[in-house]
């Protein structure tokens, strides 16, 4: 016997007490504000502000807690915040100098120390002298003299780790003595780690033994400017465009006088890179600048011995200096593997400002020496990343290709279309170079650069031996056309993929293109140009697909043709949409998902095409799915005939499946599929010539037939699942409804005939679940049993009408199952019990009350 249900009062019980919040009110999302009062002035002891007190009641928040700095992060946050200044002047110091487009060195640092890496043992051999000098007393940083007197130190059998350690110690002390005004020890600690430059023993190392030092030194420089230009800055702060008739006397002779006690170090290897590393303080001593200190220093370079030490020393003093290194290929001339060398190092932004001077002095470059295709090349990588100036573009890009049209191989001159195997990065690049700065109104210039590419690899299948090349090139054009409609109105575009004709490879493009689609076609499309060009690459997908294709790959390319369908949209052209479902269909008959989103896309497939899917999962939701779609555009027959096709389909369902590779039981699926089977029942109405409740008997005969694992109660939990359906169906109006659908409620309206039905089929199922209860006893099952009697007991709690003496009884005995064997907790027992009580105080539940007190007792016993 069913409890008669009143929904919206059940709705309304359910829904929270809603409380408006007034402002100045707390709220549980508002900041938690803390005052401290003992800081406010004339505040009484023992008194509170509101602020505190209102905080107080609210929960703690671990977060904003820690916001007072006792946190580890935020005591590191604190000590990068108290040395931010400093730094952020440097830094703002050193783009002024070389520009916003600098590339900082610390951005190769990481890439340096990971690529350069040994295992073999290394040593740290440092003598510092001691701490002590003679001062003079003036206003100087550092005393007169610096004597050498101290003791030698010598780190043996270091790992990698270890030395990069070390080196960090040292600048770590670096920074301690300068904050302590030991300025002498400071420099001493800079020039000891500048003569470990000097030891080349682990030469695979050495790269990262030069970054890790000159970190060292950019400290040290930074330090010293940053003192310097505070002294400039008293009493007003000196402007950013300072020249040296800014500078006050006093800041200049500090700064001269490290420039002498630099000059005294008696070793030239540290004195050249000390003198590097503050290297910019020349700006306080003259108006050039750098410019008069740097061929001194590069000179004296020359009197470096070892020429890896040499040019690493170069290198460092060089690193911010494009400009610098430009003036210099243009006076050498015909120097174009150091113009390469430039080209490769330095940052894409700097490169691309300057890509006109570049391509001049390509221009004068001698052919012989350093081929000027690689050249082209080099500028193409920097200028593929990094926008030329607008003015510049279609300079560069024609004077580019007047050196394209010239390049010929030297080895085969009567094939004169060979040289593009030799050279086909060097097109990619020159691709790379127009493609950088291209807009959908230049389609025409990059049609013409895939004609030329075309022209020079199809003769001989040239293509074949430059695939890679060529995906780059597909990469490209794809990073810069998004708009698919000008993409593919390129005459040029498809005969270039044509070219790829290695079916690995192929796919791969294709692929590479189907996701630039899925990513940025945002609006449906019916275009034909579009829809024929794609349908052509996913026919190139589909067909790569055969017996040895693994399941993830299948699956992979079955979600690109799966976006793709879903891009489409005739609008109200149903006749156009069919024809390309149909073509769809028998296209991409190989990939099961793809005919699952067909069937998805056009209802007229459900009967045709789902019998054919090999997945019995993929039919059965899909044939519920489609009788959900059916019933809610009132095609009642057509709803009757998928859902007993559903029906008739399980008894084939396996007692295992696959799942990504591996076989699991279809139990727990074949479970959720019958729930949501159930829930859609609800509004199913009965068909005029099969009888009462035709379909939840179907589905109940063959869940009582099919063959379940051993011991395994799934069926019982599938005729639990059933009892709350019943109940729904008893009800005088059911909890939901489709639109424009008569469920049975409308159609028997309450007709005690139809509720007799219902209630013997609720007894049927209640009596099978009982037997299985006391087969489970007597097979010592106490836990599964305990579970089953749990989630029966829920159901007539919830469902069920306890006014009836026998439901009640079996309700109490349940409850009793469920506590003999310690199956419920106590705490699941308080919770239920606390609800039943809240029911029972409703005015319609007082019959609760006589229950309440004998699942109490029987807790309590």
């Amino acid at each position: 016997c069913s409890n008669w249900r009143n929904y919206e009062a059940e709705l309304q019980r359910c829904r929270p007490e809603a409380a408006p919040v007034e402002f100045g009110d707390y709220h549980p999302l508002k900041p938690i504000m803390v005052t401290d009062t003992k800081s406010r002035r004339g505040a009484r002891k023992g008194s509170t502000s509101s602020s505190s007190s209102s905080s107080s009641s609210a929960p703690a928040d671990p977060l904003s807690s820690m916001l007072d700095g006792t946190d580890p992060l935020s005591m590191f946050a604190a000590a990068s915040v108290s040395e931010a200044p400093a730094m952020t002047h440097s830094r703002e110091k050193e783009e002024e100098v070389v520009g916003p487009d600098f590339e900082p060195w610390s951005s190769k640092r990481g890439e340096i120390l990971a690529r350069f890496t040994t295992t073999e043992k290394l040593s740290i051999n440092l003598f510092m002298g001691s701490d002590k000098g003679k001062t003079c007393g003036c206003i100087l940083d550092l005393p007169v003299c610096m004597c050498v007197q101290g003791s030698q130190r010598e780190l043996l059998n270091l790992s990698q780790q270890d030395y990069a350690n070390r080196i960090e110690e040292l600048n770590q002390s670096l920074k301690e003595a300068w904050a302590s005004d030991q300025k002498v020890k400071a420099l001493k600690i800079v020039i000891q780690c500048s003569k470990l430059l000097s030891d080349t023993s682990v030469i695979q190392f050495y790269p990262s033994k030069f970054v890790l030092i000159t970190d060292i030194l950019d400290t040290f420089g930074r330090l010293v400017y940053d003192r310097i230009w505070t002294m400039c800055s008293d009493p007003r702060p000196l402007p950013d465009s300072f020249t040296v008739d800014d500078v006050n006397d006093t800041a200049k002779e500090t700064c001269l006088n490290w420039f002498f006690k630099i000059a005294s170090i008696r070793e030239l290897l540290p004195r050249l890179y000390v003198e590097a590393a503050i290297l910019k303080c020349n700006r306080f001593l003259n108006k050039t600048g750098i410019q008069e200190t740097l061929p001194r220093l590069t000179a004296m370079i020359r009197g470096i011995g070892d020429p890896l030490v040499a040019a690493y020393t170069r290198a460092y003093l060089c690193r911010p200096l494009l400009t610098e290194m430009m003036e210099r290929c243009k006076k050498l001339g015909n120097n174009a593997l150091l113009l390469n060398s430039v080209m490769r190092a330095f940052r894409p932004e700097f490169v691309a400002a300057r890509a006109t001077d570049f391509i001049g002095m390509i221009k004068d470059c001698d052919e012989a020496g350093f081929p000027k295709h690689l050249l082209f090349g080099s500028l193409g990588r920097s200028l593929a990343c990094a926008d030329p100036p607008e003015s510049e573009r279609l300079t560069i890009l024609n004077e580019a290709w007047k050196v394209v049209t010239k390049v010929r191989s030297p080895q085969v001159e009567y094939r004169c279309y060979d040289y593009i195997c030799d050279h086909t990065f060097y097109y990619v690049s020159i691709t790379f170079i127009h493609l950088s700065f291209i807009s959908r109104s230049q389609k025409r210039e990059v049609n013409t650069v895939l004609a030329d590419i075309i022209k020079h690899m199809t003769p001989d299948r040239a293509f074949e031996d430059a695939y890679p090349q060529l995906q780059s090139v597909i990469r490209k054009i794809l990073t810069y056309f998004q708009d698919f409609s000008v993409l593919f109105s390129m005459e040029r575009f498809l005969p270039f993929l044509d070219m790829f004709q290695k079916d690995s490879v192929r796919v791969e493009v294709c692929r590479s293109i189907m996701e630039v689609f899925i990513k940025h076609q945002v609006e449906l499309t019916r275009d034909p140009v579009i829809l024929n060009a794609m349908l052509h690459i996913c026919k190139t997908m589909h067909d790569s697909v055969n017996a040895l294709t693994l399941e993830d790959e299948k699956r992979s390319l079955a979600l690109l043709i799966i976006g793709f369908i879903r891009m489409v949209s005739f609008g109200r052209d149903f006749e156009q949409q069919l024809s390309f479902c149909v073509e769809a269909r028998a296209t991409f008959c190989n990939l099961e998902p793809v005919l699952v989103q067909l069937i998805h896309a056009c209802a007229a497939y459900s009967f045709i095409t789902i019998p054919s899917l090999s997945s019995i999962f993929s039919r059965l939701s899909l044939y519920l799915l489609s009788g959900q779609v059916a019933l809610a555009n009132q095609c009642l027959s057509q709803a009757d005939a998928f859902l007993k096709a559903a029906v008739g389909i399980l008894p084939d369902v396996p007692r295992s499946i696959s799942v990504e590779g591996k076989l699991r039981s279809s139990e727990s699926f074949l479970l959720d599929f019958i729930n949501n089977f159930l829930a859609t029942l609800l509004v199913v109405p009965d068909h005029p010539e099969h009888g009462v409740l035709y379909l939840v008997r179907g589905l109940l005969n063959m869940v009582q037939d099919y063959t379940w694992e051993d011991n395994s109660d799934a069926k019982v939990r599938v005729y639990v699942s059933a009892l709350p359906l019943l109940a729904a169906m008893s009800q005088e109006t059911y909890l939901y409804s489709i639109p424009k659908v008569d469920s049975n409620e409308t159609l028997y309206g309450g007709d005690p005939k139809f509720l007799s039905e219902i209630n013997k089929l609720c007894e049927t199922l209640i009596g099978q679940i009982l037997d299985n209860l006391k087969a489970l006893g007597r097979d010592e099952s106490t836990r599964r049993q305990g579970a089953l009697a749990f989630s029966l007991f829920g159901v007539l709690l919830a469902h069920g009408d306890l006014r009836n003496n026998k439901l009640s009884q079996l309700a109490v005995n349940l409850w009793n199952l469920c506590h003999k064997h310690g199956y419920c907790e106590t705490g699941i027992s308080v919770r239920t019990l606390e609800y039943i009580k809240h029911q029972a105080q409703q005015h319609d539940m007082t019959h609760l009350t006589d229950t309440v007190q004998r699942l109490a007792l029987q807790s309590r016993t």
